[in-house]
């Protein structure tokens, strides 16, 4: 039997790299699957993707900084498949960049407001439905910036991002004894258009080549490779499926061992 058979399943983030690999690979496990992100035509590209492919997904477009939109999000997967059972909020930018005392207030507050508060209203009304259910599974997508080392210009990346950690842990506390699991994944350096564009701007305001700053990147990543969207999605299905069932309030890095090297 597929891992996530007859579970419903929300995905943020959803039109493009982790969120839209996940969502298909929640929909190939069984689960009939609600998306959101802020591009209406990426998510309806997506569901008839995963139509195609047998399986059942709606779709709805709106800015997950609004908490009515974390609400609507709840309310279509049980309108259209009656509960919630998991839920991935991947939404995330990476925000103002560069040396941190040029860094505007509204650039800080905006990579806090989409990365982490976002997530949180996500959670609340999620777990709310789940309660309902006698249980679930929520997953944050958070990073290894900030958490076991950081990249200088990225402070307000690394911030939001490592407090959902926090988030995860106080979360998994308050709602473990309702069968109510939450973890967080560290993607690490995910192959795609996102890092390619982060390269390239590094790499320009640095005055090297694209190629050089991606081997300075992988410099920190032992296993010297970076990891692909459906590796992450293959991960998030195990923590989410009753295989992962035991595993709660966990920062899980899936990024090729990111750590500091000499």
């Amino acid at each position: 039997m597929s891992r996530l058979q007859n579970k419903v399943a929300l995905v943020t983030g959803a039109s493009s790299g982790i969120g839209r690999a996940t969502a298909k690979q929640f929909a190939a496990e069984g689960a009939k699957v609600v998306v959101g992100a802020r591009r209406d035509a990426e998510l309806q590209s997506l569901v008839a993707e995963i139509r195609a492919d047998g399986g059942d997904a709606v779709a709805l477009a709106g800015d997950v900084r609004s908490e009515d939109y974390a609400k609507a999000l709840v309310a279509l997967a049980v309108a259209r498949y009656g509960r919630l059972d998991v839920a991935f909020n991947n939404a995330g930018v990476i925000g103002e960049a560069g040396p941190s005392t040029g860094v505007s207030e509204a650039g800080f507050s905006e990579a806090v407001a989409i990365n982490l508060t976002a997530s949180f209203l996500g959670a609340k009304h999620q777990i709310a439905q789940m309660q309902k259910n006698g249980g679930g599974s929520i997953v944050f997508t958070s990073t290894f910036v900030g958490h076991t080392f950081a990249f200088p210009g990225v402070a307000a990346y690394a911030a939001s991002k490592s407090g959902l950690i926090g988030l995860t842990q106080a979360l998994a506390a308050e709602f473990g004894p309702e069968g109510i699991r939450v973890n967080a994944i560290q993607p690490g350096i995910v192959e795609g258009a996102r890092i390619d564009r982060v390269f390239e701007n590094k790499a320009h305001a640095r005055g090297i080549s694209v190629e050089a700053m991606r081997q300075e990147a992988l410099s920190v990543v032992s296993m010297r490779t970076t990891v692909t969207p459906q590796q992450i999605a293959d991960a998030i299905v195990f923590i989410c499926s009753t295989r992962g069932r035991t595993i709660s309030g966990q920062a899980i890095s899936v990024c090729g061992d990111t750590q500091m090297l000499p």
